[in-house]
């Protein structure tokens, strides 16, 4: 019923030579990390912001035919643990589970695809970090001495002189706070197991030079640079078990010492494929490890210069987003300008609120958060663009027959050559975008296609292409409406996964045509599927 159309010999070349790469792309890995976040407190909207951005590029390298996974989880020991729960009367363990339940749940509400949800009291995570432990002491990286400094109880971390200054708070007490964090520090001397860490200050410059890309966005990787050229001190990797017993123990020394948290914390990305008993180049590298600016020292400082010295190799990227304020301001509770993230999706949906975050989350700057901005994305993106062409192209009135024609000539007709060309060049745009971590300019040009897309359906009047003589014209005008819809389908896939699925299914598109491979124009004409009703109804 349906006649193959004839088309451009030219695509079907694209086509074998995209499906081909596909194939060749299914061997290949493609390991995503969240955080794992801290459970001294319940989610907020910058712990989904991070989920959504790790999920969003492993469903991005999964349509590309990659191998793609998906860690996140939840960091679960040191001293803010230990005294949160002590505050609470109730033990750590139990702390944690409360916690950490609230971060699974927020995953599963998020659609976040994960392979793995890290829990850093599972006992195989006790095990890869003792050994890593080992490894890097066996490799005299590691040894014991005096350790001062400036020590932050909330960011658990040491600070050197040059990263910590004086304020005075609002009762007019002056006290020393971290540079980086904001966070409250006190001098402290004690002894500990050191990390060799002023070893490796060359090294991770020359990685980061020899791998633009290593650290995104661009002011991301200056500030580390100005870190490491501003000169590294050894660091503290343990800490008295007499004042932090929850924790992994010392292997070396289990009865005065645990290890620091962030040791603990970063070999969980090892943990969850499986280090030690994997074969160390199946488990590494990362190819993107998503962080909030916060934690950027720990992952791009530490964590590589622990990788180097246990001869293991290096992520692929370390993508730190900023954050997310309202009204220019921090969010805080205090200030009651806070935002749930469950509440927000029940009230705007699941993928409304993934493409808003990806679409207008800050990279480099932070991002403001605004309830009113979700609207206007819904209304003009998702509702306005997409849905209306979708609606119109496949009415009854216009579409009787319930297909998606195909093209009826292999020249182009002057009237189409613009939604054409934007239609052609999309995927391979989308693509550069999302590679150089640009997704607000990615979807950007989804959203100008589809523009195009309306702006000649609309100029074109199918509807007034009534007689038998006007069908091929008529065809043609439906083909790119829903060839846009289409291809605008796929693309967006990783960030809106359940509304796409329902789009995709409405026109007619097998489950195996939904990769990126199959982005080109179309072969064949297809009957549509069964309608499920409006995809972006009235909020």
């Amino acid at each position: 019923m349906f006649k193959r159309w004839t088309v451009q010999l030219a695509l079907n070349s694209h086509l074998r030579a995209a499906q081909q790469q596909h194939r060749r792309l299914t061997h290949n890995q493609a390991y995503i990390t969240s955080p794992i976040y801290y459970v001294n407190a319940v989610p907020h909207i910058g712990h989904l912001y991070s989920s959504v951005i790790a999920d969003t590029l492993r469903r991005f390298y999964a349509m590309k035919g990659y191998d793609a996974t998906l860690t996140t989880g939840t960091d679960e020991h040191g001293l803010k643990i230990q005294q949160a729960a002590a505050k609470n009367n109730t033990t750590p363990l139990q702390l944690c589970d409360q916690v950490s339940q609230r971060f699974k749940d927020l995953c599963d509400k998020a659609n976040i695809d994960y392979t793995t949800f890290m829990r850093t009291t599972e006992q195989r995570h006790a095990k890869a970090v003792s050994h890593l432990w080992n490894t890097l002491l066996d490799a005299g990286h590691i040894y014991k001495g005096q350790h001062e400094g400036w020590y932050a109880i909330s960011d658990e971390a040491f600070y050197p002189d040059n990263q910590v200054h004086q304020v005075t708070d609002d009762q007019g007490q002056t006290m020393m706070v971290s540079t980086e964090s904001g966070q409250k520090v006190e001098w402290t001397m004690e002894e500990n197991y050191k990390f060799k860490l002023s070893a490796f200050e060359r090294p991770l410059l020359d990685w980061i030079e020899q791998n633009p890309q290593a650290i995104v966005p661009a002011n991301r990787k200056n500030e580390v640079i100005s870190w490491i050229q501003a000169g590294l001190s050894d660091l503290s990797i343990s800490r008295l078990r007499s004042r932090l017993d929850w924790g992994i123990p010392v292997p070396n020394d289990p009865q005065n010492h645990t290890i620091y948290v962030w040791l603990d914390a970063l070999t969980n990305y090892m943990t969850a494929k499986g280090y030690p008993e994997n074969d160390t180049n199946d488990i590494l590298p990362a190819k993107v490890h998503v962080v909030g600016k916060d934690i950027l020292r720990f992952h791009a400082v530490y964590w590589p210069a622990f990788l180097m010295a246990a001869n293991l190799p290096l992520p692929e990227q370390i993508l730190a987003h900023a954050h997310w304020t309202m009204n220019k301001q921090k969010m805080s509770k205090s200030r009651g300008n806070v935002a749930d993230p469950f509440l927000v999706m029940d009230t705007y949906g699941v993928d409304t609120v993934r493409y808003y975050l990806m679409r207008d989350g800050g990279l480099a700057d932070d991002g403001d958060y605004s309830e009113e901005e979700i609207k206007k994305r819904y209304k003009k993106d998702l509702a306005g663009m997409f849905g209306n062409l979708l609606n119109r192209s496949t009415g009854q009135a216009l579409n009787p027959e319930g297909c998606v024609p195909g093209l009826t000539s292999t020249a182009v007709d002057p009237r189409d050559q613009e939604i054409h060309d934007k239609l052609t060049a999309l995927p391979g745009i989308f693509n550069m975008h999302f590679e150089d971590r640009e997704f607000n300019k990615g979807f950007t040009a989804i959203m100008d296609t589809l523009t195009e897309a309306n702006k000649h359906f609309t100029d074109n009047e199918p509807w007034k292409l009534k007689d038998q003589d006007q069908k091929d014209r008529r065809d043609t005008v439906l083909y790119y409406a829903l060839e846009t819809c289409r291809v605008a389908g796929i693309l967006l896939q990783p960030v809106m996964p359940t509304k796409m699925d329902e789009l995709l299914s409405r026109l007619g598109v097998p489950d195996n045509q939904r990769f990126f491979a199959n982005t080109i124009m179309a072969i064949d004409s297809r009957p549509l599927g069964p309608s499920t009703g409006i995809l972006f109804p009235r909020l």
